[in-house]
């Protein structure tokens, strides 16, 4: 596996990959250690486990002689395979090819149809009947989320007994390392199974509502439904801002945020001593969070302050009145509201009146377990990071590489050789980091049928350009949260520099991840160039209450930085003033 840039086989059975959904927690390529000994390595196996689960397909489907089938990596970009993703949806009664499409992928050109690979055994009674009986069980039956909770008391009692790092020797770390391989199999396993339970759930909401003649009503269905984790920092960081309130504590935030963890633990005034204290507590809770934070070569909140205080600085600047679970109660009511009023509707049918009480619990709660087992398996990850981190702050602290960072170069089976020698593989890694850090300016295809082209063949991002869209304009996209909201457009490409966006802006962003999610605090609405109803953006909004616009193709690029818009998020649609 130790080819660079990684350019895994792809499957001749299951040919369609995408960039959809997995980019937003892959926007950038992957490293060669998280390939081999973290993300990739236990995703790929916890997703299989996860298709089988659902009763749609037994592990002999699965193309053996590809490595990845699920989750393959071309030129060290990670991609989903779509072709399995429509299998699941032909399979599952009530969904389809489309619906899954639409629901995880998104409105995005480029796709070809599902009829066109559409193969001979891909309707299966046996399979539709055991899918069936999944769908009843542990979709619409389930009560709760006990499983997901477990595996969070076990992650957390791990980050609780977490040993000294830097009094272990390098073998240890290695070995602390490779400890967690069946751990992270099983999580990646639970969060898939809830991502695909939750999809259904939504497939479903939304079909009722059509039913009923309501469907505007079916993203109101799924909004404002508390103790989603994704949203959990910015409730956090929220409070962190108001107690930023104090003279003594804005003082220090007002100088700047470059630096501004190391002056607030400087100080002696018992006013930012309390305030640190509450920081430090959010920051054990939260230190896993950060951009791209399944990538261990992230820079988290733990790993630096500065990028959770720069985001609540922004937030200090917010009215009262925004207050996230304010606007999150405002949802939840809207929620409630319009599930009594069909629920009236359906009151002289027992049976529909049922289903739809059903769906509607199914849907809040595998959404709250999407969220709940992509939290737990990023704490994991986290302890994947910290020690990979030690051994390289060690061999840079020799000079033997250049930075801590070029650790995440190294292949899990270069490991061995790493600690004992080193040396050897400096140049190596140096060359390997610059192949790298060369792939954030290639462009990705979007799609993959097929054969992926060459990484040299892919274009630069430095010089795409695209058609600046005019005043009066309208750009269309896929509704995601409902309202509509006008302000300045504030085009930012990455959630550690928020430093532009204030309170009631449009936040324009080309995909986002939960390290976004403080940010949607201050923004009037979201715009996204990629996502579907189901992504990360669509959500967090639904959480926090504000209109949101996904598959807004090339926003980021169409739209000026600074100039005013309105966004319709029941529409869909983003309007240039």
């Amino acid at each position: 596996m130790n080819s660079w840039p990684l350019m895994d086989e792809t499957s001749k059975l299951y040919p369609l990959y995408s960039r959809a959904n997995v980019g937003e927690i892959f926007p950038d390529p992957i490293t060669p250690l998280n390939a081999s000994l973290g993300f990739q390595h236990t995703l790929e196996p916890g997703w299989r486990d996860a298709f089988v689960a659902c009763g749609v397909w037994d592990h002999d489907l699965y193309d053996n002689q590809v490595d990845f089938n699920i989750l393959p990596a071309f030129g060290s970009y990670l991609y989903i395979n779509m072709s399995l993703m429509r299998l699941f949806g032909v399979r599952v009664p009530g969904m389809s090819a489309e619906a899954v499409d639409l629901q995880y992928f998104g409105d995005m050109p480029g796709i070809p149809s599902y009829e066109s690979e559409r193969r001979d055994f891909d309707e299966n009674p046996e399979f539709e009947a055991k899918a069936g009986a999944w769908l009843a069980e542990q979709v619409l039956g389930a009560t709760d989320l006990a499983a997901y909770d477990a595996d969070r008391a076990e992650v957390e009692e791990i980050r609780r007994t977490r040993p000294d790092l830097s009094a272990m020797t390098d073998a240890e770390l290695v070995e602390r390392m490779n400890s967690f391989e069946t751990l992270l199999r099983r999580l990646f396993k639970h969060h898939i199974e809830a991502s695909l339970k939750s999809g259904v759930g939504l497939g479903a909401i939304a079909q009722l509502a059509e039913a009923v003649g309501k469907p505007e009503q079916a993203l109101t269905l799924v909004a404002g439904l508390g103790n989603v984790d994704s949203a959990g920092p910015s409730l956090r960081m929220w409070e962190l801002s108001r107690a930023a309130g104090d003279l003594e504590v804005a003082a220090l935030f007002d100088a700047g945020t470059r630096g501004l963890y190391a002056k607030l633990k400087e100080s002696q005034s018992p006013a930012v001593v309390a305030f640190t204290e509450q920081l430090d507590r959010f920051l054990a809770d939260w230190d896993f969070r950060g951009p791209s934070e399944w990538e261990i070569r992230a820079t988290t909140w733990g790993v630096d302050p500065d990028l959770a205080l720069a985001t609540i600085d922004r937030m200090r600047g917010v009215d009262a009145s925004e207050a996230p679970e304010t606007k999150s109660a405002d949802r939840g009511a809207q929620r409630d509201a319009a599930a009594a009023a069909i629920g009236e509707m359906l009151a002289a049918d027992p049976e529909a009146s049922a289903q739809f009480e059903a769906v509607l619990n199914a849907s809040a709660l595998w959404m709250r377990g999407r969220e709940r087992g992509r939290t737990t398996a990023a704490m994991l990850i986290h302890e994947l990071r910290l020690p990979a981190l030690e051994l390289g702050r060690r061999a840079a602290a020799k000079n033997v590489i250049d930075d801590a960072r070029q650790v995440f170069m190294v292949f899990a089976d270069e490991l061995d050789g790493f600690i004992a020698d080193p040396a050897a593989y400096r140049d190596t890694l140096i060359e390997r980091e610059r192949i790298y850090l060369d792939l954030f300016d290639r462009t990705p295809p979007f799609v993959v049928d097929g054969t992926p082209t060459p990484v040299t063949e892919w274009p630069l991002r430095s010089s795409h350009t695209a058609t600046v869209a005019a005043p009066g304009e309208s750009i269309a996209g896929v509704p995601a949260c409902g309202g509509t909201a006008r302000g300045r457009a504030r085009v930012i490409t990455s959630p550690d520099d928020p430093s532009a966006l204030e309170p009631g802006d449009i936040l324009v962003a080309p995909i986002t991840d939960p390290s976004w999610t403080p940010l949607f605090v201050a923004a009037a609405a979201v715009v996204v160039d990629v996502g579907a109803p189901f992504s990360h953006a669509a959500i967090v909004s639904r959480e926090l209450g504000i209109p949101c616009v996904v598959s807004a193709t090339e926003a980021t690029k169409r739209i000026t930085d600074g100039a005013m818009v309105e966004v319709d998020g029941t529409a869909g649609t983003v309007t240039l003033l």
